[in-house]
């Protein structure tokens, strides 16, 4: 099947590519320019594990292409995705901004030739695949299409894991034409017995903010109950692994921390509560989950403030981890951009190290900040060690090199990563998350 992309970020690239992955032949288009030459040249935006390769052998067998010239592939196109960015509004009112949607919208509409099906890929409020359709119908009368909605469940650093092996696909259409066709463009997944629920679009488009939303409750909740142990003297880890084999609960998103981030549970959250509101509904327990992990983000600063002994000024701090998760270099909401600032603000020095986020982190974070080489370089002299980011490559690290490396052997472990009894054999003023 010829299927055209709009948007190479992160769903549109993952996606596009995966697709290739299956035997369709798949054009993306992005309107930056310098982005486009480099995509085919197979260098990607992005660090997500195994996508780089992934991209390049479907360039060179022929499936995968990219331009910024939407004329040259939409009206061969059977399936066109609408993939493009739905950040929060700049008024900061939580609502989603579709412009980038509508604009896709209207430049689509004037190349469509014999039926298509117009896909929206990227999350957005319900409603908006009618709005596109009005878009459409409006710049092009005559347009033979349909507009469906697929959202995403993407897992960033999961990705290729996710698409490939999906729990489900949710396809939102209003005719069994259009669902002829994403059920085509699935095919190679009836092998796998992939589940597709077919649904209304609204349904559809509402299924991804409702799987998010809950998610964002699940860490919230395991968050407000290891501040509760802290206070009593339990331990989260072991609470967190005894209720997890509960099969009506499970052990996903029972791992306290600093709070969440990235480009969906944040956004995601909000835009849901700005989505109710409108249909005079509430959601209370999402509410109560935004506000937690607000909280959750200064409680971590007071953390690591009182095992400072009460100031951070003149401090120096290692840090190991910015990315809001580990295998990704995303830094959009990352505990991070929260944290570190307030310690600088106070007088902290910060020393930061990231497997792959610092160069994304440079453009979030003040210039201030110093950036080390690797995780022991952050480490040197530092009054105290923050793991921020529980990567791969910071769970097993040289403990007595780092605190023979210390000026004071301070670990605030914001990730649960080392064994509390352990730190302290070796000398470690420990403290985590949810553990007396």
């Amino acid at each position: 099947m010829k299927i055209t992309m709009i948007g190479t970020g992160y769903v549109g690239l993952v996606t596009g590519t995966c697709l290739a992955e299956f035997g369709h032949h798949v054009v993306c288009v992005d309107k930056i320019e310098e982005k486009i030459n480099r995509l085919k040249e197979g260098a990607i935006p992005i660090y997500e594990p195994g996508l780089e390769a992934l991209v390049n052998k479907n360039i060179s067998e022929g499936r995968l292409s990219f331009t910024t010239d939407i004329a040259e592939t939409v009206p061969e196109a059977e399936a066109v995705f609408i993939a493009v960015g739905t950040p929060t509004s700049r008024r900061g009112d939580g609502y989603a901004d579709l412009t980038y949607i509508y604009e896709a919208s209207r430049e689509i509409a004037g190349f469509l030739k014999g039926y298509t099906v117009i896909i929206d890929k990227s999350t957005v409020p319900v409603g908006t695949a009618r709005q596109v359709e009005r878009i459409i119908r409006q710049e092009n009368p005559d347009a033979d299409f349909d507009v469906a909605s697929n959202p995403e469940f993407l897992r960033e650093g999961a990705a290729l894991q996710d698409f490939m092996r999906p729990d489900r696909i949710v396809i939102g259409v209003d005719n069994e034409r259009a669902e002829e066709v994403l059920h085509d463009i699935y095919k190679p997944l009836y092998l796998l017995d992939t589940p597709i629920v077919s649904t209304t679009i609204e349904t559809a488009e509402l299924t991804k903010y409702a799987a998010n939303a809950f998610l964002a409750v699940k860490i919230s909740f395991i968050n407000e109950i290891a501040n509760v142990c802290e206070s009593v003297g339990a331990d989260v880890s072991a609470l967190a692994k005894a209720i997890g084999m509960d099969g009506r609960i499970g052990s996903k998103f029972l791992h306290p921390g600093p709070g969440y981030g990235g480009s969906c549970f944040p956004k995601d959250t909000l835009a849901l509560l700005r989505i109710v509101q409108e249909h005079g509904v509430s959601l209370r327990i999402v509410e109560a989950a935004v506000e937690v992990n607000a909280a959750q983000k200064a409680r971590m600063i007071k953390k690591i403030r009182d095992m400072l002994g009460g100031s951070e000024a003149g401090k120096t701090l290692g840090v190991l981890g910015l990315a809001f998760k580990p295998e990704t270099d995303d830094m959009r909401e990352a505990p991070a951009l929260t944290i570190l600032p307030a310690l600088l603000e106070k007088g902290a020095r910060i020393k930061a190290h990231d497997p792959k986020g610092m160069e994304e982190a440079k453009k979030y974070l003040p210039n201030e900040i110093e950036f080390a080489f690797n995780a022991y370089d952050a480490c040197e002299n530092a009054d105290a060690v923050i793991l921020m980011t529980e990567w791969n490559q910071y769970r097993a690290l040289d403990l007595e090199k780092i605190r023979a490396s210390l000026k004071r052997p301070v670990f605030i472990d914001l990730r649960n990563v080392y064994d509390p009894e352990k730190m302290k054999s070796l000398g470690f003023q420990y403290t985590g998350v949810g553990r007396k």
